[in-house]
C-alpha cells in the first residue's frame, strides 16, 4: 500500500503538470482493471465452505492447498461441527475440533442451510445480537474514526502548509506556487507507513491488539497536538510523519482484529459493514481537513482529529474480547 502511494506522488508530480488531475485519477484507476482477472481464480476459504455445507468445495481447495505446498491432507472424510453463532471470549477451543479432517466420520447435513439473501439478513441480525452487539457497534466506530483520522492526515499534509502561507498574510483560498515543496512533503509523509508497520507488527504480538491500536492512538494525538499553533514547514513535517506512522499502525492492527472477533459465518458481512462505515469516515474528513483549514480554523480542525483519535483509542479499550493467541471460530 504504502509503495503504491509513494509512486503515486512522483506520478501525480509528472502527470499533473503535464496534463491535468482528471488525467491523472483515469490513469491511478487503469491498475485496478488488471485485478478483475484474479477476482476469478482465487480460492475460497474453506472454512467458508464447510459453514456453507460446501464440502466437497472445501475438500478439493484444501487438496488444492496442499498439493501447492507438496503434503498430504490427513487421511479420513472432512467434517465440520456448526456451532451457534456466537463468540466465547473467555474458552478457546482447538481447530481440530472445527475443521480438520476426522477419520471414518460421514459428512454432517446442515438441515437449515440458508439462501444468500436470507443469509445475509441472518449474518445482520446476528452482528446485532446480544452476544456480538457491543463489538460490532465498537468496530464500527473505530473503522469510521480510522479512516477519519489516516485519510485526514493525507489531506493535513497538502493543506497545513498552505493554509499557513494565506492565513498568515490575511488571503483565504489562495492556492499555494509552490507545488514542489507539496509533492516533497507528500512523498515524504507517506514513508511513514513503514515504520507505523514495522511497530504495530512488534507490538501487536507483545501486548495485544487492543493495547497496540489504543496507544498507537493516543500516541497520534501527541503528534497532532503541536499544530495547533502555526509551525515551521519542517517541524509541520515532522509532526504529521509520526501522527502518519501511527494512524496507518493502528488501522493495520484494526484490519487484523476485526476478522478475529466474528466467527466464520458473519465474519465476511461484519468487517464489509465495518470497512464501508470506515469509508465514509474518509469522505467526511475533507470537510475538516480541507474546509476548515481554508477558512483559518486550523485550531478547530485540528481539535476535532484530536477528539475522534482520543474517543477511537476509548473505543478501543472498551472491546468486550482480546484475540491475541485465540482461535478463530
Amino acid at each position: 500500500m504504502w509503495l503504491g502511494f509513494c509512486f503515486r506522488q512522483i506520478w501525480a508530480k509528472v502527470v499533473v503538470t503535464a496534463l491535468s488531475w482528471r488525467w491523472l485519477l483515469a490513469l491511478t484507476a487503469l491498475p485496478c482493471f488488471l485485478l478483475l482477472p484474479f477476482f476469478g481464480i482465487t480460492p475460497e476459504s474453506p472454512r467458508y465452505l464447510c459453514v456453507q455445507n460446501r464440502m466437497s468445495d472445501a475438500t478439493l481447495v484444501l487438496e488444492r492447498m496442499a498439493k501447492a505446498n507438496q503434503s498430504a491432507l490427513p487421511p479420513g472424510i472432512l467434517t465440520y461441527q456448526r456451532e451457534e453463532t456466537k463468540v466465547d471470549h473467555h474458552a478457546a477451543s482447538s481447530e481440530t475440533d472445527h475443521l480438520l479432517p476426522v477419520r471414518e466420520k460421514e459428512c454432517t447435513d446442515d438441515d437449515d442451510a440458508m439462501s444468500s439473501k436470507s443469509g445475509s439478513v441472518a449474518a445482520l441480525r446476528s452482528l446485532l445480537s446480544r452476544k456480538l452487539r457491543r463489538s460490532t457497534l465498537l468496530l464500527w466506530f473505530v473503522f469510521y474514526a480510522n479512516s477519519f483520522a489516516y485519510y485526514g492526515l493525507v489531506l493535513l499534509t497538502s493543506q497545513l502548509s498552505d493554509a499557513n502561507r494565506s492565513c498568515a498574510s490575511g488571503m483565504r483560498h489562495v492556492k499555494s506556487e509552490n507545488d514542489a515543496n507539496l509533492y516533497k512533503d507528500t512523498f515524504i509523509t507517506s514513508f511513514a507507513e513503514v515504520p507505523g508497520l514495522i511497530v504495530s507488527a512488534v507490538l501487536v504480538e507483545w501486548v495485544g491488539r487492543k493495547a497496540t491500536m489504543w496507544c498507537l492512538m493516543f500516541i497520534c494525538c501527541c503528534f497532532l497536538g503541536p499544530l495547533v499553533l502555526h509551525q515551521n514547514e519542517l517541524l509541520t513535517t515532522v509532526f504529521l510523519f509520526g501522527a502518519r506512522a501511527c494512524a496507518m499502525g493502528s488501522f493495520t492492527v484494526l484490519c487484523l482484529y476485526a476478522p478475529e472477533v466474528y466467527p466464520t459465518s458473519v465474519r465476511s458481512t461484519g468487517v464489509g459493514i465495518a470497512t464501508a462505515i470506515g469509508r465514509i469516515g474518509g469522505i467526511v474528513c475533507p470537510l475538516v481537513a480541507v474546509g476548515m483549514l481554508r477558512s483559518c480554523h486550523q485550531v478547530e480542525a485540528i481539535i476535532v482529529f484530536e477528539v475522534v483519535l482520543c474517543l477511537a483509542a476509548v473505543a478501543c479499550m472498551l472491546f468486550p474480547v482480546e484475540t491475541k493467541g485465540r482461535e478463530m471460530n
